[in-house]
């Protein structure tokens, strides 16, 4: 569903599309998925990190989890650390391990190259295997027609709608005839069951051809929520 979209941002950032695996490699490719170690989202953003790269954590929202939002971001940190070591090997580990990490194995080992430092003892087992799998889940990804019976789902596709602050997302939902829980499917970067009170207006994403049915019934409505802060 999202590695075609995540792969273009790639690829429109300079990055090698082989990079969304190092996504599937931490989460699965899922939006809520969160470690012991409070890294949230596809790209398991730190909450350092991820504001560090733009990434808004707030009351109302949280733009780790949004596939898009945090790809770009993740390019972005990438990017930094190909330049900070280059090679696609250190910035992966790098990415696992952080980059203070990898440097300080960098100057104990004297090599910068990464198949020469994971036969050290200094970095963990984890970060060790970390290259290896993405470059394993990269050759399944490429060579799918050789499993059978893999449900695939349509890419994602949306249209966006601008609301004010302090909407009701329930009854935006129940207007257009669509199960929240879809709602929240297109929009996973909400925390709550409104629209942000922070904002001047707030994009929402709708499935296509929900767009012309909201302009249709509640253009001019109002669904103001009673507000928890």
């Amino acid at each position: 569903r999202y590695a075609p979209l995540l792969g273009k941002i790639l690829e429109e950032k300079g990055l090698p599309r082989d990079l969304i695996f190092l996504a599937m490699a931490e989460s699965g490719f899922q939006n809520n998925a969160k470690s012991w170690a409070k890294a949230v989202g596809t790209w398991q953003f730190m909450p350092y990190t991820g504001k560090k790269f733009g990434l808004k954590i707030d009351w109302y929202v949280d733009e780790r989890r949004d596939p898009i939002k945090s790809t770009i971001a993740a390019a972005n940190y990438l990017s930094m650390l190909y330049n900070m070591f280059g090679s696609w090997e250190l910035a992966a580990a790098a990415y696992n391990a952080g980059e203070g990490k990898i440097g300080r194995a960098i100057r104990m080992y004297k090599t910068e190259n990464f198949w020469k430092l994971r036969k050290n003892r200094y970095l963990k087992s984890e970060t060790k295997e970390y290259v290896p799998k993405i470059m394993a889940l990269a050759i399944i990804g490429k060579n799918l027609k050789s499993f059978d019976d893999i449900p695939f789902h349509d890419p994602l596709d949306f249209e966006e709608i601008d609301l004010p602050p302090n909407q009701d997302l329930y009854q935006v939902a129940e207007a257009i005839e669509l199960d929240f829980e879809e709602l929240q499917r297109y929009n996973p970067e909400l925390r709550r069951w409104q629209t942000p009170l922070n904002v001047d207006s707030y994009k929402l994403r709708l499935p296509i051809g929900y767009k012309q049915k909201f302009a249709a019934c509640c253009a001019e409505s109002n669904f103001e929520a009673v507000a928890f802060q």
